[in-house]
């Protein structure tokens, strides 16, 4: 059974605790505010290029001459999965969740005899899964993930990293994994196809999905300018949202933790007074019985 001194000093420890996690969700909800706004600015610009790239994959994409960033190799044996996590813990299960899904889709890939290669942009997605994957993550960006702010430059580095990887042969296929920011408590696990591009859905109406573009200058020109930045547009969309739902997942994972560490600091307490109400009783008894004895 514990003694006073150690209740006493678990009560104490318990409050500095709480003291951490009151101001880690503080710092969280200041910083949510900055990365929800950006995500949501970014998100009708990255819309729209995906729509327009779409409907050029649909209109292009059987043609001899389309360009690989459109059409793809042809192939599908070769995937690279971009895994986007955070590069801190303490936010719940915002980094499990993917890497989670990351494992699945490996798992199915495999299943169907598909080679799946890895990129890995923040440290906790690269610490989770290179102990069972280790052997297939090629690449590995830092510094990306736990930034104060996204920028744009930072996407162009990794969507030059993937149009490198690309141009020498090493997939055929390249999905974004990250999680999209829905509310403070809830994001959703995305996969993104970027390359080749995604045609429009079968839904849309046909004069949407069925676009006829006409160029100006050159086709080659435009499309050798319009792809490179439709990757980077991708993964800076990506990695805003990503942001968004770390601070969002650590700001609701700090305020369970605040609230929990108030309630064990409740129950210590009742149970401090308690041993401390039962120990001033025993020593009553004690004396009262000496006393009677004499």
């Amino acid at each position: 059974m514990p003694s006073l001194k150690d209740l006493r000093n678990r009560i104490a420890s318990v409050k500095q605790t709480r003291k951490i996690t009151s101001a880690m969700k503080l710092v969280a909800a200041s910083k949510l505010r900055r990365a929800q706004a950006q995500a949501e600015a970014s998100r009708p610009y990255a819309a729209r290029m995906a729509e327009i790239m779409g409907n050029l994959a649909a209109g292009v994409a059987d043609l001899p001459e389309a360009p690989k960033l459109l059409s793809g190799t042809g192939k599908e044996e070769v995937h690279l999965l971009v895994v986007m996590t955070a590069d801190r813990g303490l936010c719940g299960g915002f980094n499990s969740s993917i890497v989670r899904a990351a494992r699945q889709r490996i798992a199915r890939l495999r299943a169907d005899n598909k080679e799946v290669k890895l990129l890995c942009v923040g440290r906790k997605g690269r610490d989770m899964l290179r102990r069972e994957y280790g052997d297939i993550i090629i690449d590995y960006i830092a510094g990306v993930a736990g930034k104060r702010r996204m920028e744009y430059a930072d996407a162009r580095m990794i969507a030059d990293r993937i149009a490198t990887l690309f141009d020498a042969g090493e997939f055929d296929v390249c999905t974004l994994l990250f999680n999209r920011f829905r509310s403070v408590i809830s994001q959703v696990v995305t996969f993104r196809q970027i390359i080749p591009v995604e045609p429009p859905e079968a839904e849309k109406p046909e004069d949407e999905a069925g676009a006829i573009y006409e160029f100006e200058p050159e086709e080659s020109v435009i499309l050798g300018e319009l792809l490179p930045r439709n990757l980077a547009v991708q993964v800076y969309g990506a990695l805003v949202e990503n942001a968004a739902g770390e601070q969002g997942a650590r700001m609701a994972a700090m305020d369970s933790a605040t609230r929990n560490s108030g309630e064990m600091i409740h129950r210590l307490t009742l149970h401090y007074n308690r041993t401390r109400q039962a120990q001033i009783t025993k020593e009553l008894i004690e004396i009262i019985s000496g006393a009677e004895a004499l």
